[in-house]
């Protein structure tokens, strides 16, 4: 557009990038993007650590990005050998759009990282992720564990953990005798019915297993159980975390002003060399 001096088009193109990049500009994004208190190699050996990143619905198109982008590099860093075993945890995984997940699982297990994926519904994930490639990251993952969920998704559950050989008696009462029939048939483990019916707090899934290690009960259907005194037990015996840093607003402010500063010296600068 510029070559040919289209200039009206090439400042519409300008324009919609603006849109994208305003959003972007707030003293708070600029402070948490600018900083430099750690790595991002949260398996590394000598300073492993536990990163903890949090998106906001109303603000779901700005955060999406800036969180897109520390997923990114923390896949880049911790996919590697020699280092520590590592969990990735991505719940509301479709809130967030991360290019390469199904190359990330197929690859991240042969270095020790264990990937989990919080969806509500498959159909959700179909919407935004498109569904050739949510049906490529339903078929990859190993383990699965679901709750209440009804329609496509029961189905597709369903039909994952397959069948099994299932006992069936039938009963015939007439005048003058009764009659017991058994035999056994193929049928759903667990049938979309069952899936669409499970109560709060009962769970249905699959795990992988290997041939050295088999495990018993590959499907399963179970339901959670609290202990609540071990519970509160447990919650008594949490120390307080102490607070690392208390940031004041006029340190992001000064920090926002100071980095419009250091990128008008850049233009300026790049300017300066062009003429």
């Amino acid at each position: 557009a510029y070559r040919n001096r289209a200039m009206e088009q090439l400042e519409g193109q300008i324009a919609s990038a603006k849109i994208g990049l305003a959003r972007l500009s707030s003293p708070q994004l600029y402070y948490v993007l600018s900083g430099n208190d750690f790595t991002l190699d949260i398996n590394n050996p000598n300073e492993p650590k536990i990163v903890c990143m949090g998106n906001n619905p109303q603000k779901q198109q700005i955060y999406g990005a800036v969180l897109s982008l520390y997923i990114t590099r923390v896949i880049k860093l911790v996919n590697k050998k020699h280092q520590l075993k590592s969990s990735l945890v991505f719940d509301e995984f479709p809130t967030i759009y991360f290019n390469g997940i199904d190359n990330l699982m197929a690859t991240a297990r042969a270095n020790k990282v264990a990937t989990t994926l919080g969806v509500q519904d498959y159909s959700q994930l179909k919407k935004d992720y498109g569904k050739e490639q949510a049906e490529v990251i339903m078929n990859i993952v190993g383990n699965v564990i679901s709750g209440q969920v009804v329609g496509e998704t029961a189905k597709l559950l369903s039909e994952r953990f397959g069948k099994i050989v299932q006992e069936r008696e039938s009963v015939s009462i007439n005048s003058s005798d009764t009659s017991v029939s058994r035999s056994t048939q193929l049928d759903s483990a667990i049938p979309p019915s069952k899936i669409a019916s499970l109560s709060s707090g009962e769970f249905v899934g699959m795990v992988a297993d290997d041939p050295d290690q088999k495990i018993q009960l590959k499907i399963f259907h179970n339901e959670i159980m609290n202990d609540h005194e071990a519970i509160k037990r447990e919650e008594d015996s949490y120390e307080p975390i102490p607070l690392v840093r208390n940031v004041t607003q006029k340190e992001i402010s000064d920090n926002y002003v100071q980095i419009k500063r250091e990128i008008e010296y850049i233009v300026d600068e790049i300017n300066k060399n062009a003429a």
